[in-house]
């Protein structure tokens, strides 16, 4: 699947901690929870040991994401946090096991669910920044990543993939006669031993009378409607103009076009939407962080978090005079400050690329283009330019810190709001380009070692360390300091440091700060008031 600026880099708009645990785990939930047509009666979600979700799934919020989706809420469902709680009174019968299956993906779901006569499996991988994909339904092997209506039409017992090769083309012919608008943007058969699927992606839903009909089709044993979860959708014959920061020059050839119009074009080509649509949705996105930073400041409330609202705080000591430094940049430090203590108290922020890192970019471009007294429309270009970047990372690499570390979070933040900062001084592409490399250059080998199993420290810290090594990247760049190694290059380094990265390094709660003592009591000082609540005696009401 290619990239979307919206679906893979800014975005999703969430609540919760993680984007590779919530925003994923729910968009997960909502795909097995079509696979057996609504909420579960049973479930039984199975994590492999050495993967990074037996010890982080309840508190980085994969419970929460997941039991969300199973109850078809959408990301920003401001009833995410009592999802555990809402699934068991609906009647679903839950259970979570940890178990030895040598997953290769450190973020691998493993789902059996049942609802009436319907049972099915389902296993899918996070794969950063609350992107997904369905990697095998039933113990079939198929790819599912959410944006398309995927119709599985499951074939009888014992027929052969030959047979589900002959169907698939009835079903096409069938699909275009009956529902005409509705050709398949593709086919699959996807086959094992023991059954196989006739897998059909369209860009709207097939009818139901058009599903029933099938359905009753020689050789289809059952059908199983799967709606998209991400908001840009894919489509037959698409393309996208480049995919790495080398193949961008080599498409401007020297005309000098501002990093935020090749964005533009290539969201354009990537979602089917016109410019005008494009810098909408951003602008759009722009408002709601200016929103959640706003909330931030006024301050923030939650009981399941290491640290209490500090935003408040800070901005009462930079407006009383009492900070050294550039006023800018504490601004940057405030507004990044506001947006994590949103995200840890369970508030609307937007995963710009990921939850984990989602301040350092706007924070910085907000607050910059304040002070600049810029409009929403260039804060919305900036990030735009920003976002072409994270394609340029995540699609020979990934977000996640399960993969690669912070570097892959705080590093790929950093680099995004450099080349931002300098598109909104109207820099030139390569200059761009230059500031975005030694961003992310400066982070190679960031490890991600939350405490207490939450978000929060020391990510807040490093959040502003990308927002202050943007800013000084930017000016760097600006001032014609060179980048030495090519952006693809310094993408390519990380992804092979990250191979050499001990698992532990790679938010497992397993190294790093999340081990040291002090994080230990307060894990288990927070896991104990969890339980307090649970049973009504932690005396907060």
């Amino acid at each position: 699947m290619l990239v979307s600026i919206f679906n893979d880099v800014i975005g999703p708009v969430m609540r919760g901690p993680s984007s590779s645990h919530c925003a994923a785990a729910l968009r997960i939930g909502r795909l097995a929870r079509d696979l057996v047509g609504g909420t579960p009666t049973t479930l039984l979600v199975e994590f492999d040991r050495a993967g990074s979700l037996p010890t982080t799934h309840d508190s980085q919020g994969s419970d929460m994401g997941l039991f969300g989706g199973l109850l078809g809420w959408d990301a920003d469902d401001p009833r995410l946090p009592e999802s555990a709680e809402a699934l068991r009174t609906a009647g679903a019968d839950v259970r979570i096991e940890t178990v030895d299956v040598g997953d290769p993906h450190p973020n691998t779901y493993r789902l059996t669910l049942t609802r009436g006569d319907h049972r099915h499996s389902l296993r899918a991988i996070s794969t950063g920044g609350g992107m997904i994909e369905v990697i095998a339904i039933d113990e079939i092997p198929l790819s599912i990543h959410g944006d398309y209506h995927e119709t599985l039409f499951a074939m009888s017992a014992g027929e052969p993939a030959a047979a589900g090769r002959a169907t698939a083309e009835r079903l096409v012919a069938a699909i275009t006669a009956l529902a005409p608008g509705f050709e398949p943007d593709a086919v699959a058969v996807a086959a094992a031993d023991h059954g196989l699927f006739v897998q059909v992606k369209t860009h709207g839903p097939l009818p139901a009378a058009v599903r029933a009909t099938l359905a009753a089709m020689p050789g289809v044993a059952a059908v199983a409607a799967l709606a998209p979860v991400l908001p840009v959708r894919s489509r037959r014959g698409m393309s996208v103009p480049f995919s790495s920061a080398a193949e961008l020059l080599a498409a401007d050839a020297g005309r000098g076009i501002p990093l935020w119009q090749h964005a533009v074009a290539y969201e354009m080509a990537r979602g089917g939407l016109t410019e005008r649509e494009v810098i909408d949705r951003m602008v759009q996105i722009v408002r709601l962080l200016k929103h959640s930073i706003a909330s931030g400041i006024a301050g923030t409330e939650y009981a399941d978090r290491v640290l209490p609202a500090q935003a408040p705080g800070y901005a009462a000591a930079l407006a009383g005079g009492r900070l050294v430094g550039d006023p800018v940049l504490n601004r940057i430090v405030l507004a990044t400050t506001a947006l994590m203590e949103v995200k840890s108290s369970m508030g609307v922020i937007v995963a710009a690329p990921t939850a984990g890192a989602c301040a350092a970019l706007p924070a910085a471009v907000i607050t910059l283009a304040e002070s600049m007294q810029l409009d929403e429309e260039a804060m919305a270009r900036a990030l735009l330019a920003a976002g072409l970047i994270g394609v340029f990372i995540c699609t020979p690499w990934s977000f996640a810190a399960e993969v690669g570390g912070c570097q892959a979070e705080g590093g790929s933040a950093a680099a995004m709001a450099a080349a931002g900062i300098v598109t909104l001084a109207d820099g030139p592409l390569a200059q761009a380009l230059t500031a975005a490399s030694l961003a992310l250059q400066s982070m190679i080998g960031l490890i991600c070692d939350p405490v207490a199993n939450r978000v929060e420290v020391p990510c807040l810290g490093k959040n502003v360390m990308a927002a202050a090594n943007a800013l000084a990247c930017a000016t760097m760049a600006q001032a014609g300091f060179a980048e030495v190694i090519p952006f693809d290059e310094v993408v390519a380094t990380a992804a092979r440091v990250a191979k050499q990265m001990p698992r532990e390094l790679r938010c497992t709660a397993l190294g790093g700060l999340s081990i040291t003592p002090t994080s230990l009591a307060i894990e288990a000082r927070l896991t104990a008031r969890k339980a307090a609540c649970g049973a009504g005696t932690c005396g907060c009401g």
